[in-house]
């Protein structure tokens, strides 16, 4: 079982000065240096305080100078933004810089603000975002790159640095919905899993994409395939539910509640089973409980899901020091 740390950098009703935000991120990252993880996932989004980290790769260096065997993934890098040769080009740096150690995830991204912002038609943005993925691989492992696309062209472009790794980092594609599972698992690529499905769906998705890729003739076995969980950990049960309640509560308003219509997001409108969407979260998607019962559900979930990597996304401080304490010890 690998462990991982899905890293947000939010910024709730802005409590605190922004620099406190990074400051504590990167402390957590050196102690989960220390302690077991596998590796921290750092989450890119642009213009909103629900995640205030525009650019995981400057932030990946930063944790990279911290730590010694930590890897540092992306989670995502919202390729479809980028021009596929700088992204490329910034990732490979960050391999070299961390001495080899990167997992790069690529997503599309979801919220139309930053579609918007950026210039980028959202109707195009998997389109972008497959092309921009097909650069960045070809990019590097081709000495001297020739590209004509429908969005991104170059001729004889000689990429530098090349990563570290060889022939590149290991990859992960953001999949969410059926299609981009279905796509992602035809051509062969690992898969990020994301924080929002419930634990039924999430198995189920888990499935689906076994499935798709003994279809497309690619094997399932031996993929880490990370499944990120948001997760409350408290040394009471009464005091996890407290936390998974307040957390749950603000991922609502920030982020995920239906008051986020598609005017906002791309993503697909949930129905929450008729619940209050707090509640929906705290039963069907929220890891809650001591560490001992977190650790049982754990074991559980590799037995029912097939979780061979938890990508964990603490929802408060407290979860986390019991994770690097109390859970990770007896998994990793």
């Amino acid at each position: 079982m690998k462990i991982g740390v899905l890293q947000f950098f939010s910024w709730p009703e802005r409590r605190v000065a922004l620099e406190t935000v990074y400051k504590r991120a990167l402390e957590r990252i050196e102690i989960m240096d220390r302690t077991g993880f596998d590796a921290v996932w750092l989450a890119e989004h642009h213009f909103s305080a629900f995640s205030v980290c525009p650019s995981v790769h400057m932030v990946g260096t930063l944790a990279a100078a911290r730590t010694a065997r930590l890897r540092i993934g992306t989670a995502v890098s919202l390729a479809a933004l980028y021009h596929p040769l700088r992204l490329a080009e910034e990732v490979a740096l960050l391999d070299v810089l961390s001495g080899g150690r990167v997992n790069w995830g690529a997503g599309r991204g979801f919220s139309l603000t930053e579609f918007n912002a950026f210039g980028i038609p959202p109707e195009e943005s998997a389109a972008r975002f497959r092309e921009a993925v097909d650069v960045v691989l070809r990019a590097w492992t081709e000495d001297r790159l020739s590209y004509t696309g429908t969005y991104f062209r170059c001729e004889e472009v000689e990429l530098l640095p090349k990563p570290l790794q060889r022939p590149h980092p290991p990859v992960w594609m953001a999949a969410t919905s059926d299609p981009a599972i279905e796509w992602a698992a035809g051509r062969g690529f690992d898969i990020l899993m994301d924080p929002h499905a419930s634990m039924a769906d999430l198995g189920r998705k888990r499935r689906l994409y076994a499935e798709r890729l003994a279809a497309a003739g690619f094997s399932d076995s031996g993929r880490d395939i990370p499944m990120a969980r948001l997760i409350a950990i408290g040394e009471t049960r009464e005091k996890a539910a407290e936390i998974a309640r307040r957390g749950a509560a603000w991922l609502v308003d920030a982020y995920a509640g239906p008051q986020h219509k598609k005017a906002k997001t791309m993503h697909v409108e949930r129905s929450y089973d008729g619940l209050d969407p707090v509640d929906y979260y705290i039963r069907n998607v929220v890891l809650h409980g001591t560490p001992e019962s977190i650790v049982d559900r754990i074991r559980e979930l590799q037995e029912e899901i097939g979780l061979n990597y938890l990508m964990c996304a603490p929802l408060s401080h407290e979860t986390f020091m019991l994770l690097a304490d109390k859970v990770v010890p007896r998994l990793a």
